[in-house]
């Protein structure tokens, strides 16, 4: 475990599929994110359309800061990273436990990196979950859930033959899976048995592996990339809203087809990992933006959107071959845009 210091991963694979879907259109917005002025940015500060969706003040100055190109400024520190053996495709947390899912297995480590225990998975992992009855994993075409320990417990296939899953979230005792080809979320128990179909009335616009969804306190927020937005249902798969636009300023999407990964806050704000230009924001649930929490530079660079979940006051993020810890801290925050937010904020304490 390396304290205050990112451990150099050397090691390179094959690029799979998924991951070069993943970073199409990446060269796209790398050269958008250039052509930001601060011209532009300035009238972020006092027009409502030109800049974060909020109107934070604190958020378009950071915008401002950045299209001058002065450092990022977060209000978090890295406190602890470890590299894993393999590319990691899925983060899951439980207790004081990190279960880190690569193409075919899954590992549990403690905070410190240590491998505590893992097994080798029967199909190519996509997503994980992890709950009190088992390790949900999402494969291609079909959800397995797994002991501990590694003995599969149960699994169901696809109900279409032609499902290409991406993502998945546990809510209310039942899966939840994107399904890529089909463009739409699959229900299931979580014995398996398949309950509906849920279709976005905006409809899914799925140009990569870029379907993530996350249950954000008994309410499915899941990405709708290529309309460059966030929607909201209920569990039992009402349409409640959408927020988002495309654009390169903090409180905007870039890109092709952004934001990749979901994950939320304790308090049940939305968090939101972006490919091409890498970052980790915040939003409001209903969709407000509160900042940007991380930015490439902090997450180890390239291209690829970086899982991550947060618990407590720490942010979590795994990408490439790597695992960063991030702990928010108090006296970093006055020139932040979490600095000048006033939502009480468990990341905050």
């Amino acid at each position: 475990m390396n304290e205050e210091k990112n451990s150099p991963i050397t090691a390179s694979s094959p690029i799979t599929r998924k991951k070069f879907l993943r970073v199409c259109g990446a060269i796209a917005a790398g050269g958008a994110v250039a052509a930001v002025s601060g011209t532009l940015m300035r009238r972020a500060l006092t027009s409502p359309g030109g800049g974060a969706p909020s109107g934070s003040v604190a958020a378009a100055a950071d915008g401002l800061r950045r299209a001058q190109g002065e450092a990022f400024a977060s209000p978090y520190r890295l406190v602890a990273a470890f590299a894993t053996e393999q590319a990691v495709e899925s983060l899951a947390l439980r207790g004081d436990e990190l279960y880190v899912a690569a193409a075919n297995d899954v590992a549990a480590y403690d905070r410190y990196g240590t491998l505590l225990r893992r097994f080798a998975a029967d199909e190519p992992v996509r997503d994980m979950a992890v709950a009190d009855d088992g390790i949900y994993l999402l494969h291609p075409n079909r959800v397995s859930v797994y002991s501990p320990s590694g003995e599969r417990l149960r699994s169901w296939e696809a109900c279409s033959d032609l499902s290409d899953y991406c993502s998945l979230a546990l809510a209310a005792g039942c899966v939840f899976a994107t399904d890529v080809r089909n463009k739409n979320i699959c229900k299931y128990t979580a014995e398996g048995n398949f309950v509906k179909f849920i279709d976005s009335p905006n409809g899914f616009v799925i140009p990569s592996y870029t379907f993530g969804i996350e249950n954000v306190g008994g309410e499915l927020y899941c990405s709708n990339p290529g309309r460059h937005q966030v929607e909201r249902y209920t569990v039992e798969g009402e349409y409640l809203g959408a927020f988002g636009r495309r654009g390169v300023a903090p409180g905007m999407f870039t890109g092709c087809c952004n934001p990749v990964h979901l994950s939320c806050t304790p308090g049940g704000d939305v968090v939101t990992s972006e490919k091409g230009d890498p970052r980790i924001s915040c939003y409001g649930r209903d969709g407000a933006f509160r900042g940007v929490l991380l930015d490439g530079k902090m997450l180890g660079g390239g291209r690829i959107a970086y899982d991550v979940k947060v618990q407590g006051d720490k942010i979590v993020v795994a990408g490439k071959k790597r695992v960063a810890i991030f702990r928010y801290d108090s006296t970093r925050t006055a020139n932040t845009a979490c600095g000048g937010c006033g939502v009480s904020c468990p990341l905050r304490g």
